[in-house]
């Protein structure tokens, strides 16, 4: 969207340099799902993202708004419980990755 893309705009070159991300995008039809991968995914990476985990899509349908907060249904919150969890466990699993490429001799 373009509330992203002057988000990104905004961060210099080496913004997210060694940093592991999560891509989290909604849309309203499966149309948009690559979006991620094909859109998304190029521009982290050269913004330096050292690892980008896998993204999850969500569709505008699976929130659910009312007079109260907004809400996921069940199916799409659960997606990404996953999502956080993969994440988190890339995030432990950087340290070791980084000493590792430190210490190994060409």
């Amino acid at each position: 969207t373009g509330l992203l893309k002057a988000f990104l705009d905004l961060l210099p070159q080496d913004g997210l340099d060694g940093k592991t991300v999560l891509p989290l995008a909604t849309g309203g039809s499966l149309a948009h799902v690559l979006t991620i991968d094909y859109a998304l995914r190029p521009v982290l990476a050269a913004l330096g993202a050292r690892h980008v985990t896998a993204g999850r899509f969500v569709l505008d349908s699976s929130v659910e708004r009312g007079s109260g907060p907004d809400r996921l249904r069940p199916e799409a919150e659960l997606d990404l419980y996953q999502a956080v969890d993969e994440f988190a466990a890339a995030l432990r699993a950087a340290p070791a990755a980084v000493t590792a490429a430190l210490t190994t001799t060409p």
